[in-house]
């Protein structure tokens, strides 16, 4: 079933609606919460959580691209479900070592201000991003959107895991200079 008659069902609230997302997106949506998560019990969670809020955010929300909008939703469900679980530790999983690595290069923020900032950093990062070849964007996103680890990734582009390291720091560096350009550090 197409993205739109999808997206058609949750405005007309038919409950098929849930069954058509789960047909065509849980292996994508499972992916995502698993790299971030790990725990099997936990994505399940996190995956029917996605349903629920999308459930609850179509109607008002028409999303153009159903994939993007649940994966969205599932990432940030699985990163909340992690600062749940391991808000007195952190450090262990590849999550968690991933924003470590962006941890200085990139504010963050709660206040209504910051979350303006927040917005408008991200704005920048994604013109950054646009200026980066296809494979090192793609690497990069692989990184620190989807939460790979560097075995993954190195397997995913044909590098060796030395070559994924090198290039993260580079493109890092980039991204630092690019955000000191742009008034954000």
């Amino acid at each position: 079933m197409e993205d739109r008659e999808i997206v058609a069902l949750y405005w007309s609230r038919s409950e098929t609606a849930i069954d058509e997302t789960r047909l065509k997106y849980e292996p994508y949506l499972m992916k995502i919460a698993k790299n971030i998560l790990k725990d099997s019990e936990d994505c399940r969670e996190c995956v029917n959580d996605t349903y629920l809020r999308a459930w609850n955010s179509i109607p008002p929300h028409r999303p153009a691209v159903l994939s993007t909008y649940l994966g969205k939703i599932t990432r940030q469900g699985a990163i909340d479900g992690v600062r749940k679980q391991h808000a007195a530790r952190r450090g262990a999983d590849s999550y968690a070592c991933a924003l470590e690595e962006l941890g200085d290069t990139v504010p963050g923020g709660e206040t209504p201000e910051q979350q303006v900032a927040a917005k408008e950093l991200a704005d920048s990062i994604g013109q950054f991003l646009w200026t980066l070849p296809p494979q090192t964007r793609h690497v990069f996103l692989w990184r620190y959107y989807y939460f790979d680890d560097i075995p993954t990734i190195a397997n995913r582009s044909g590098m060796s895991r030395a070559k994924v390291k090198s290039l993260l720091y580079r493109t890092r560096q980039q991204l630092k200079t690019h955000l000191v350009r742009e008034g954000f550090l």
